[in-house]
């Protein structure tokens, strides 16, 4: 399953960081940033994914985060 969230993410550095706290809670799992797309998109593919978790995390770390469908 592959989900698609619309971030405030602007660094490099910043998306290293949560790709890297999202594989602790989602491991083995595919997770990509697309910094230059004007929503700043965030891609998982996994298993299973609970958006929710996804962005508490993202809002946890500062950062705006919602599913698109």
């Amino acid at each position: 399953m592959i989900e698609v969230f619309k971030t405030n993410v602007q660094e490099v550095e910043q998306s290293i960081l949560i790709v890297g706290k999202l594989l602790e809670h989602f491991p083995n799992s595919a997770i990509n940033f697309d910094l230059e797309d004007c929503d700043k998109i965030l891609r998982i593919n996994a298993s299973a994914i609970s958006n929710h978790k996804v962005i508490e995390l993202l809002n946890l770390h500062g950062f705006d985060c919602e599913a698109l469908p």
